[in-house]
């Protein structure tokens, strides 16, 4: 539009079909032979803009150059408008696109990118743009809207370079993450979140995301302690809702699960007799799995009882156990939105350090960060796993896609390499029943991880 008048009409020319995207599946690009600039006017100067859409600038998996093809038709200015998918770091190469093309073509090349959630994706803004010389002279902020203006002369296509901002990749991270829930609250009409506070750390780092995201007064934290609760893990989540300033209840559950036990001890044994097998053969994980479930339970009658207030349920599992399908289906995978589900075990702790460092005083417990962590579910229990090393294994496996032979040359065990790739396969109907998570790597679990859960592949 310009003076209220339309202009042109620009549409997109290259459909991305990879990763979250599946646009050739419901558009029809442009053909190349409909790409020119528009023209316009500029304080009564007349400017030839090349105007495209988020994908035409990611050109070097297809044989049409959008950006180019504008340039070498004389566009005085390339405006490329985004909705580019976060993940950690991807400022990076969308400046070097803009620098590397505008530098090129000798044309000035602006990229402004949505802000906002949608789902599982984060938009992070981080609008830029790049003069003839390629250099950057514009930066917009991170997560969050603003009007931000350059000043290019039309004839040389020169600017000035701005001073760039530091980086921080697990502010990135956590910005992400706060906008993502923030959003996810904002259009889906919640206003309140309530969790599980077991004293661990994804809990811990879960409800400061949510603090941050909604409002303490918006978030309830429940403790929900069974017979193998520690002492210290209760009092950790009480301190820590005490120091984020959020509602804390407390649901002992033993009654609860002894409940349960009392009740289905009948029938049961009715299905053993029936079948010819002894109680000897019961699966002991049955009896650990029941008390995340009575917390499930317990969090999502909290949701659906109190119906006025808009509450939804925050699952607290991080990316690492949903991988390796350490997590109880119907219990601590309980919930409308994944807070962490993209977040490594490593990344986890690495938050928590970043977010008491933010604030400049202990809001996560020292001991939350310190302690081995435990489900807390059987007495004496501590996760089966060396997060140290398997964290990264996953990240390897599920986000740079290494095969077996590559990650035992870089130095992984081979029986390890073997186990944590068995347990990832064995888990897919887990994932395939977890709630969308808010995505900040380059491959997430959710509409970008196309995997089938019946699969007899070992490659």
């Amino acid at each position: 539009f310009q003076d209220g008048d339309l202009v042109h009409i620009v549409h997109k020319t290259l459909l991305p079909t990879y990763d979250v995207f599946d646009e050739d599946r419901y558009f029809e690009p442009q053909p190349p032979s409909a790409i020119h600039p528009v023209e316009v006017t500029a304080g009564g100067v007349p400017v030839s803009l090349g105007v495209e859409i988020c994908e035409d600038l990611w050109d070097d998996a297809y044989e049409t150059k959008v950006t180019d093809i504008l340039c070498q038709q004389g566009a005085h200015i390339v405006i490329n408008i985004s909705s580019s998918p976060f993940h950690v770091g991807k400022k990076f190469e969308r400046e070097r696109l803009v620098t590397e093309k505008a530098k090129k073509n000798h044309v000035p090349i602006f990229l402004a990118n949505l802000v906002g959630g949608q789902d599982e994706l984060v938009f992070d803004g981080q609008s830029l743009g790049a003069d003839s010389r390629g250099k950057v002279i514009l930066e917009g902020p991170a997560f969050e809207e603003a009007l931000v203006t350059a000043e290019i002369d039309l004839e040389t296509g020169a600017g000035v370079p701005v001073e760039r901002r530091p980086y921080c990749e697990v502010e990135e991270m956590f910005g992400a993450l706060v906008l993502g829930l923030r959003d996810y609250f904002r259009k889906t009409g919640f206003e309140r979140a309530v969790l599980g506070l077991s004293g661990g750390i994804d809990s811990s780092v879960t409800a400061c995301i949510a603090a941050e995201a909604l409002g303490p007064d918006n978030v309830i934290g429940v403790s929900m302690p069974s017979r193998f609760s520690s002492d210290h893990s209760k009092t950790d989540a009480e301190l820590l809702a005490e120091n984020l300033g959020i509602k804390f209840v407390r649901i002992p559950i033993q009654e609860i699960v002894d409940k349960y036990h009392e009740t289905l001890e009948g029938p049961l044994e009715e299905i053993r007799f029936a079948y010819g097998v002894d109680r000897s053969q019961d699966d002991p994980v049955a009896d650990e799995n029941i008390q995340p479930r009575v917390r499930g339970n317990c969090l999502m009658d909290i949701s659906n009882r109190l119906k006025d207030l808009r509450i939804l349920v925050l699952n607290t599992g991080n990316k690492t156990e949903l991988a390796l399908g350490y997590c109880t289906l119907y219990g601590d995978m309980t919930g409308g939105v994944g807070v962490i589900g993209d977040v490594s075990k490593l990344e986890v702790y690495r938050l928590a350090e970043y977010i008491n460092r933010r604030a400049g005083h202990e809001v996560i417990p020292r001991r939350c960060i310190t302690k081995r962590p435990s489900a807390e579910l059987r007495e004496n229990q501590y996760d089966p796993f060396d997060f140290d090393i398997v964290s990264p294994l996953v990240d390897e496996i599920v986000e740079n896609r290494r095969g077996r032979q590559e990650l035992i040359e870089m130095g992984y065990p081979p029986d390890v390499v073997d186990d944590v790739y068995s347990r990832i396969r064995r888990a897919e109907y887990k994932r395939w029943q977890a709630p969308p998570c808010i995505k900040i790597t380059r491959k997430a679990f959710g509409i970008g991880w196309k995997m089938p859960i019946v699969n007899k592949y070992r490659g």
